[in-house]
């Protein structure tokens, strides 16, 4: 691990409504850009954010059409549906461990992506599961243009990690100068696969490629190891995986001082 950060915190907010959530993270972001964080926390600090989703949530992509997600069927299954600042699909939030990750660096954007997915890879390795970086580049631009490409976890981008070929983690960057977010998800169910149920298509053929696809293209952490963790579980194997990886403490930061910032 190359990368240096001088200082290392981060925030658990729990489970929250999509709303929240990626509110919560687009105001990190501008404490980031206005340099508010930094100036609080120090120069070149790094910040995790750890949580969950109550009621689940369809997320969007920033450039996503909303008319590809069926608003009456997710209110039926009471999930809201929320649009994330970041690129790509959709994702389904329900039984899974999010994280953001914020900071102020001149480091590459496949940097920044390598780093985080190490940290992720070493937590699981606590957690009974050996994933690997994929090693291949899809043409995403030609994916989108696809009609099944509305699901975000059925393509897998170069180092998001997979076990045995399927995706287990999906992840999102927006970056604006040298500050950088990047957030994902880790699938600890395969709930996520409802999403199929909550698309407005009416092309079987389509359905049943993207329901396929979330089949054989997407795992969890229940289905490798029958167990679906505790949230605290992982959020303590990211912790010590973060300390272990960035060889320094991470620093635990109450979400009130920093809503005290917005």
């Amino acid at each position: 691990m190359s990368l240096f950060f001088p200082s290392v915190y981060a925030v658990l907010t729990g489970a929250r409504s999509g709303a929240w959530n990626m509110a919560f993270d687009k105001s990190l972001f501008e404490l980031f850009k206005t340099g508010e964080f930094q100036k609080q926390f120090g120069s070149g600090s790094l910040l995790w954010r750890f949580y969950s989703w109550n009621p689940p949530a369809v997320s969007l992509g920033y450039g996503q059409r909303p008319e590809e997600i069926d608003e009456e069927a997710c209110r039926e299954k009471s999930i809201d549906i929320v649009r994330r600042p970041t690129g790509g699909r959709a994702v389904l939030h329900i039984d899974e461990f999010t994280y953001s990750m914020l900071a102020d660096t001149r480091e590459r954007n496949a940097e920044i992506y390598v780093m985080v997915h190490e940290v992720i890879r070493e937590a699981l390795l606590t957690l009974g599961i050996d994933a690997e970086f994929c090693r291949t580049a899809p043409d995403m631009r030609k994916r989108y243009n696809s009609a099944e490409s509305v699901s975000c976890f059925t393509a897998s981008a170069r180092h998001e990690l997979l076990v045995k070929g399927r995706k287990l983690v999906g992840s999102a960057q927006r970056r604006s100068n040298n500050v950088i977010l990047q957030h994902g998800s880790l699938l600890l169910s395969d709930r996520h696969k409802m999403l199929r149920e909550l698309l407005r298509c009416s092309d079987e053929k389509v359905l049943a490629k993207i329901a396929g696809d979330l089949d054989s293209k997407t795992v969890s952490v229940y289905e490798m190891t029958g167990i679906v963790p505790r949230f605290s579980a992982v959020r303590d194997a990211m912790i010590n995986a973060i300390s272990l990886k960035l060889e320094t403490e991470v620093q635990l930061l109450d979400e009130h001082v920093l809503t005290a910032l917005f």
